[in-house]
């Protein structure tokens, strides 16, 4: 990776000269027309600032705490399967990114290596990520191997129920290695409350359920006792023509009451969208496509500088907005306003030479 990378504009296009085409339709894509990925960074370019004056800005305090640990900034790595395709360490990589930035890694139930392989790369806290691809035994396998490894969180992945059509991949006849090994889909097709009730107490750790989008659910979540929801859309690449999930946000945030922690992802590119995010009521955010760039730029390498990057955007917002420590990013500093710029998968970077993306 080039040593001199001063904006993720530049990680990307490194990315990109690295990453085979098939690969980066995986990695870029969404599913169908693309309208829920388009949607999820517009909405982040609906949202301004509501800037403050003449506030002691001089020392600022971006980190926060999650499940007990402390956090250099809001957010957390999100589980993508094949981490493997942008680096042949795959998992153990942002893992290794998260430990010495600062951050924890949510790992993927489908990448390699194995859980426990990426629990013992380093001693910091992480969370599972699973998909559910087998019965009751099957998960209660998997459950045990994921106490065992000493992992704090665990995630259960619920907008999966049908695969979607991601076309990017599809024309380009790629097929990740999360779909070379055919699983029954009948098991995700048929998880309901109850399924994630009975693997809620299996796990016998916070626990969060990735893929709440309304606030419906989100109420049930919370009356299911749920630690965490996790809002999210799965990146745009399951269902077309959804909210971005920071529009769906604020209903979910006031339909959980303070009594769940929130985690958002879908569209967070650049440190200010993470103060968006927060000011709406997330806690964290979790960083997918971000993420991947970084690894297919420079592996671990790569990912601390993408996550240095988005501290330094966020600290510059957090300044400019007259916010000192992230504790203290309210709806009052953010407004609803008309975005200027096209959203799609680059929006946020409008220097970035067309032939470098496409």
């Amino acid at each position: 990776m080039r040593a001199d990378i001063v904006s993720n504009e530049e990680l990307i296009q490194e990315a990109r000269s690295r990453l085979e085409q098939g690969a980066w339709d995986y990695l870029v894509g969404g599913s169908e027309s693309e309208t829920t990925l388009r949607r999820n960074r517009q909405a982040f370019d609906h949202i301004a600032f509501r800037p403050r004056i003449l506030v002691d800005v001089s020392k600022i305090d971006p980190s926060t705490t999650f499940l007990g640990h402390t956090l250099r900034i809001p957010a957390i790595l999100a589980p993508i399967g094949s981490l493997q395709v942008f680096d042949p360490e795959g998992a153990v990589a942002s893992t290794r990114a998260a430990t010495q930035f600062g951050i924890m890694h949510a790992v993927s139930s489908v990448t390699e290596p194995s859980l426990e392989e990426t629990a013992a790369a380093t001693p910091t806290p992480k969370i599972f990520q699973l998909y559910v691809h087998g019965d009751t035994q099957w998960t209660r396998d998997i459950v045990n191997r994921v106490k065992r490894a000493g992992y704090t969180g665990f995630a259960l992945t619920v907008d999966v129920a049908h695969y979607s059509r991601r076309e990017r991949p599809m024309l380009s006849r790629y097929n990740p290695p999360t779909r070379r090994v055919i699983q029954d889909p009948k098991y995700r097709a048929s998880l309901t409350w109850e399924t994630m009730d009975v693997i809620k107490d299996m796990a016998g750790m916070p626990f969060m359920v990735k893929g709440i989008q309304t606030a419906e659910d989100a109420e049930i979540a919370v009356q299911h006792g749920v630690d965490v929801l996790w809002v999210t859309n799965h990146g745009g690449r399951q269902i077309d023509h959804g909210l971005g999930s920071l529009e769906t946000l604020p209903e979910i945030v006031n339909a959980a009451q303070g009594k769940a922690r929130i985690i958002l992802d879908g569209g967070v590119q650049r440190g200010s969208d993470i103060l968006k995010a927060v000011a709406l009521g997330a806690d964290v955010v979790a960083l997918g496509r971000l993420q991947g760039w970084g690894l297919a730029a420079g592996g671990t390498a790569g990912v601390v500088r993408m996550l240095e990057i988005l501290e330094d955007e966020l600290i510059c917002a957090m300044a400019l907005t007259g916010i000192t420590s992230i504790g203290k990013a309210t709806a009052k500093y953010v407004c609803k306003a008309t975005p200027v710029t096209p959203a799609h998968e680059m929006s946020s970077w409008v220097n970035m030479p067309v032939d470098r993306i496409l």
